[in-house]
């Protein structure tokens, strides 16, 4: 993912879907450690729910 359009995602993770910037720090915290998709990291930590996760990738497919 380009960095525009990632900074893009966090926005749209705060504005839209009301996920806390703690929460968007954790998980940019593991995929440091661990590299994958920030939604994943999110869904699988228990910071977003499924339907949360399938509405980012709704919009990551029409960005």
């Amino acid at each position: 993912m380009k960095p525009n359009n990632y900074s893009k995602l966090i926005r749209f993770l705060q504005e839209d879907l009301a996920v806390s910037s703690s929460s968007i720090a954790v998980a940019l915290k593991h995929c440091e450690q661990d590299p994958g998709p920030l939604p994943m990291v999110l869904w699988q930590y228990g910071l977003i729910t499924i339907e949360q996760l399938e509405q980012i990738y709704d919009w990551l497919e029409a960005a």
